[in-house]
């Protein structure tokens, strides 16, 4: 695999390291600098960062942040957005490799269907970072950056529970019995993501199905029948009315979705049928995007999980630029994410839930947002 011929190429300039330390001035042992260590950073290595679209705010300051960090170290950068479309990111992809490209950053839009560009990327020993979501089924994957996205989908149900007045702040259960009716999204079953994070909040809202502290009313408790494609909001929107049309007359109290941007779709298909701001269920996100920050803010949506992709780009470009200087990235998950060809070495970052009554602290005042934006 390419991933073994990268490490061995880390392997092999850590011994001519070795090397040049017996070799100090003066004989002091003390090692002489390698250039990596004096001169960190690019000296205008093209570096091709390929995100999924620009429909969604979050992805837009994904490849902002990737750029200026990457710009900043003194490489080349070429960002090429693909509006989810397939054909047009495998094209951007063999773009930046025929163009020169010695890394590569991937957000992937379906992550099965890059296998044969990265046999391109993989016969030229580009090293290939899969950024937040990871690239399944081939071996030219070398480094997966990304959030801890079972525990996201934990927080998401658990922000769901407090919402519901299931837990308290801290997690613990309360006397609060129910019964609760709550339906259930899921993300894009293309998206590795998106199993992650139903497994997260499933694993963490089933026994309080099985013990009837909550009901789905409409049946539909499998990931493929939640499932929207292409995380579309205009999707989420239309089963939200069905599923309304399905269960009648049911008060619904809560809604777990995945996505802010499925969020306001699900929260229009409430509103289109009856509910009102004060009335609304225990709707909960992902994402922190400033639609559903005000939301939030406006009391409609209840919790969104803040992943701050400032860290996210931090760490993806950390990766690049240590492979570029002939070392081996930091990473600290070498178990957890199999893509069917290997367990590819990842780094993965936290995650937060935000409400109203926190969203000042975290998003303010750490400048992920100015006050203003979120007015």
């Amino acid at each position: 695999m390419k991933k073994h011929r990268i490490l061995g190429a880390v392997a092999a300039a850590s011994m001519i390291a070795l090397v040049a330390t017996g070799c100090g001035r003066g004989g002091s042992g003390d090692p002489e600098p390698t250039d990596a260590a004096a001169e960190p950073g690019g000296q205008g290595q093209i570096v091709g960062v390929a995100m999924p679209t620009q429909q969604s705010e979050r992805w837009i300051a994904d490849g902002d942040n990737v750029r200026t960090q990457l710009e900043d170290l003194g490489y080349t950068v070429d960002l090429q957005y693909a509006n989810d479309d397939i054909p047009t990111q495998v094209s951007q992809i063999e773009n930046m490799i025929s163009s020169g490209a010695e890394a590569l950053i991937i957000a992937s839009i379906d992550g099965t269907t890059l296998t044969d560009v990265l046999e391109q990327a993989g016969a030229q020993e580009i090293p290939v970072i899969a950024y937040d979501r990871l690239i399944n089924g081939s071996p030219n994957v070398d480094y997966y950056t990304t959030f801890d996205n079972y525990q996201v989908g934990v927080q998401q149900a658990t922000s769901l529970l407090q919402g519901l007045g299931v837990v308290d702040e801290s997690g613990e259960r309360t006397d609060e019995a129910g019964p609760f009716n709550i339906e259930l999204f899921a993300g894009s079953p293309d998206d590795n993501n998106a199993t992650f994070f139903w497994n997260g909040a499933i694993d963490t809202l089933q026994p309080l199905i099985d013990d009837g502290t909550l009901v789905v009313p409409s049946g539909q408790t499998e990931f493929e029948q939640a499932a929207i494609l292409r995380w579309l909001p205009a999707t989420a929107q239309a089963r939200m009315e069905n599923l309304l049309t399905v269960i009648g007359d049911t008060k619904l109290d809560g809604v777990l979705s995945p996505y802010d941007g499925l969020s306001i779709g699900i929260i229009s298909a409430l509103t289109s049928g009856g509910y009102s701001t004060s009335d609304l269920p225990i709707v909960t996100g992902q994402d922190a995007e400033v639609g559903s920050v005000q939301s939030i803010i406006a009391g409609e949506q209840y919790a969104t999980i803040f992943k701050d992709t400032r860290l996210l780009a931090e760490q993806a470009v950390a990766m690049v630029d240590a492979l570029l200087h002939g070392e081996e990235p930091e990473v600290n998950d070498t178990e957890t994410y199999d893509n069917g060809d290997h367990i590819v070495p990842s780094y993965l970052l936290e995650s937060t839930i935000v409400t109203a009554e926190n969203y000042e602290e975290v998003l303010v005042e750490s400048g992920y947002y100015e006050a203003s934006e979120l007015q």
